[in-house]
């Protein structure tokens, strides 16, 4: 099971999650420390995804 960002914040957009993963994937973040950051934003977006969809029904 994914765990909860280490530090909890408001709820970003999606567009802003996208921007940081796209970042942290093109400064090679899968392959160096930063994994775990990946991790945490895919979490993060994943909730951001529920959020647009609860707020379009």
């Amino acid at each position: 099971m994914p765990t909860p960002p280490a530090s909890p914040r408001a709820a970003r957009s999606l567009a802003v999650v996208n921007e940081e993963i796209r970042a942290l994937l093109s400064a090679g973040g899968l392959v160096s420390p930063e994994g775990r950051r990946y991790q945490e934003l895919l979490v993060e977006w994943a909730a951001a995804v529920r959020g647009d969809v609860t707020e379009a029904a």
